[in-house]
């Protein structure tokens, strides 16, 4: 039991790093544009996979079906990640985090549509709720006051949820060679040759050369420990662990998010955030709920 336990440290340290995530891209975007802090994230996540790959001792095969697989995720990542950071300019951290957890209300939504994947009234329910959580946390509890400009960046971070459940699911029907470390890696290189033409200019290049402390450190900690440490961690409990226990923790990652951002952005906590974020994750819980003996 205590070995158990002992194990579950690493996707909580996952969780906590995903949730921190939030608030070094905030400070990052202070001087960084939504293109230089992914490539950013991406190169620094890929020179440590690579020295973990190495020294491990990984297998390097390439196969082109697999890369031609990997190429469409990498394109759906890479449009996932702009949405959200460039929505995260225009709304708090705090309120991402929360939107980014109804991804799995939307995985429900899709594989209902596209697949005929079974949907309960519980899950319905569970998504109605999430919804009606969201319209809390966007409109501070004055639903009326909703709109698309003055809620642009909820709107875009919203949108980014959409895309990674169709990353998930299309990640989840696709059959891949590689082991799920070969599979990230590439992904991450992959990802990197999207992004890189579209910040080939000397005002984004500029920026990276007269970057400040702050900015460098924020930046460090989303490509080494959230692009990498986190990713390695989560891959690993995934293989010692029951995927729906591990899975269960990324409930926390909001609260993390939520504190971490009042801690250190100052960005307040009030009565409709909260509300807002807890129906969110109770409609979530619906959703992902199995039935009895299933």
């Amino acid at each position: 039991m205590k070995n158990k336990l002992f194990l579950f440290w690493k996707p909580f340290l996952a969780v906590v790093l995903w949730g921190l995530s939030f608030i070094a891209t905030k400070i990052a975007l202070s001087e960084l544009t939504p293109e230089a802090i992914i490539l950013l994230r991406l190169l620094l996540g890929i020179a440590l996979l690579l020295i973990i790959a190495l020294f491990t001792k990984r297998d390097f095969s390439v196969s082109l079906k697999n890369h031609l697989s990997i190429f469409i995720l990498a394109l759906i990542a890479v449009f996932h990640l702009w949405i959200q950071i460039t929505g995260l300019k225009y709304t708090s951290a705090t309120n991402t985090g929360w939107i980014i957890g109804v991804t799995p209300v939307f995985m429900a939504a899709l594989g209902f549509l596209l697949f005929k994947e079974n949907i309960t009234l519980t899950k319905i329910s569970g998504i109605v709720i999430a919804f009606a959580g969201l319209l809390i946390l966007m409109s501070k509890g004055d639903i009326l006051s909703i709109g698309f400009i003055s809620h642009k960046g909820d709107f875009l971070v919203l949108a980014s949820a959409f895309t990674w459940s169709i990353y998930s699911i299309i990640n989840k029907k696709i059959s891949l060679g590689y082991s799920p470390f070969m599979t990230i890696l590439y992904l991450f290189i992959m990802m990197a040759v999207i992004i890189t033409p579209f910040i080939l200019n000397s005002e984004t290049i500029n920026s990276v050369i007269h970057l400040s402390l702050r900015s460098w450190l924020a930046v460090i900690f989303l490509g080494v420990f959230c692009s990498g440490i986190a990713y390695v961690l989560w891959a690993q409990a995934l293989k010692e662990l029951e995927a729906v226990k591990v899975g269960v923790l990324l409930y926390f990652e909001p609260f993390v998010t939520v504190f971490a951002a009042w801690l250190m952005l100052n960005e307040a906590i009030n009565l409709p955030t909260i509300l807002g974020g807890l129906v969110i994750t109770s409609g979530v819980i619906l959703v992902n709920k199995k039935k009895a003996g299933s």
